[in-house]
């Protein structure tokens, strides 16, 4: 199963809070049967599930701070097991968030193929998130938790991009279109994967 996993497509998608990488994310898997992973949605049916690691990562998650990352490793490589034989890839949503992460993915995981940078303004991404706040009913999309996470988000990838850039994998995609034009932009890159 490991070394499945060494040969699969393996896809960073990584976008500020509110960029659209989880729309964008829902049409590849649509049109390409690549299996979704969000590190956030793994998180938060942790903190659903009411265990005992979902309550310390709640508190974690609402100061806006950053899960650990052998929690978020773990839990990512359970998931990539449970679907390495039935995906034609993998979309791993939100990963690496700094650049030992992705260090540490590699070692204990595999390595990336892509890393799709979905890229959206601040503002954009701030009046998405408010916007989304109004019917998600999750803790942190509210202005003073946005600015935080905004915050965090440009310090620990700005790193990651960069890193990923050298080795020639990281294709930006301007996010700030439709779903449409965006998703068109990014169905390129994919289409050149195959």
């Amino acid at each position: 199963m490991e070394e499945k996993l060494k040969k699969a497509k393996i896809i960073f998608v990584v976008g500020g809070p509110g960029s659209g990488k989880g729309t964008q994310c829902e049409k590849i898997v649509q049109k390409y049967g690549y299996t979704h992973l969000s590190t956030g949605d793994l998180l938060r049916a942790e903190v659903s599930s009411g265990s005992e690691r979902g309550k310390k990562l709640s508190a974690i998650m609402e100061k806006g701070e950053l899960v650990p990352l052998d929690t978020v490793l773990d839990m990512l490589r359970d998931a990539m097991l449970a679907k390495v034989d039935s995906s034609n890839g993998f979309l791993i949503d939100g990963y690496p968030r700094e650049v030992k992460q992705g260090e540490e993915f590699e070692q204990k995981i595999g390595q990336p193929t892509l890393l799709l940078y979905v890229d959206a303004g601040a503002e954009t991404m701030t009046q998405r998130l408010l916007k989304r706040g109004e019917t998600s009913g999750r803790v942190d999309d509210n202005e003073e938790t946005i600015k935080k996470r905004l915050e965090t988000y440009y310090n620990a990838t700005e790193p990651v991009i960069s890193f990923y850039d050298k080795r020639g994998i990281v294709r930006k995609v301007n996010a700030e279109g439709t779903v449409d034009t965006v998703f068109s932009e990014v169905c390129t890159y994919l289409d050149s994967l195959k």
